[in-house]
């Protein structure tokens, strides 16, 4: 019975594993689409965010019936309700990447991005498919370190963000105000994917030591320090 019960906790992480690398996948996606004005790789992206949630909805059914029918503890019990927060994670994470794929839709055929700031939306969506794609591997190994390292490119997601802001909000900002609000929420969709990913990297800290890391500066700037309790 308990063989059959860890053999389930491990096609759990593996299949969050496999929902971060979809999450990954559709922003990538998504923000080829949005540079690119690719309408049928935007309706992928769509497309595909059901799928994410059917995915989260049968993790957080397995999730629950682990813990009526198995009643674990311990570290196991860490498994489950990690597994139940990551997951909500991930459906959000699919919204977002979704959010983006509709403004490329809704746009098309216009390119809706100017030049201005077309580098630093590139940029954050480029850390945002990474980050996704590292709290993969994080969930794969339960390595917490490698977890926590994914506050480090969640930064510079916040740097960007504030220079899109200041460019968007310069006087000589030529555009108008609607390019202005679709790229400063296009930013937004950014930040909050690359936040929910840092999110299940802290769930995996948990479920690897029983503390939750905190996004704290004095652990993000060394590699090898431990997730404090």
């Amino acid at each position: 019975m308990r063989t059959t019960f860890h053999a389930e906790l491990d096609e759990l992480t593996t299949e969050l594993a496999g929902m971060s690398r979809l999450a990954a996948q559709m922003m990538t996606n998504a923000s080829i689409a949005l540079h690119q004005t690719d309408l049928a790789l935007a309706g992928m992206v769509i497309a595909e965010g059901e799928q994410m949630n059917a995915r989260q909805n049968d993790t957080d059914r397995r999730c629950i019936t682990l813990l009526a029918l198995q009643a674990p503890v311990a570290g196991d019990l860490r498994v489950v309700i990690a597994a139940l927060h990551a997951s909500g994670h991930l459906k959000r994470m699919g919204n977002l990447a979704r959010h983006i794929a509709v403004i490329a839709r809704l746009k098309h055929p216009n390119p809706m991005i100017a030049n201005e700031v077309r580098p630093v939306l590139a940029r954050m969506g480029l850390l945002a498919s990474q980050l996704a794609e590292d709290a993969a591997t994080a969930i794969e190994h339960q390595d917490p370190l490698s977890g926590c390292r994914l506050a480090v490119s969640d930064d510079e997601v916040d740097t960007l963000r504030r220079h899109l802001f200041g460019i968007l909000f310069a006087e000589d900002w030529p555009h108008g105000v609607e390019r202005a609000v679709d790229a400063a929420l296009i930013g937004r969709y950014y930040e909050r994917f690359s936040d929910h990913a840092v999110s299940i990297a802290r769930q995996v800290c948990y479920m690897a030591t029983g503390r939750m890391a905190e996004p704290t500066a004095s652990w993000r700037a060394s590699d090898a320090a431990p997730c404090p309790p």
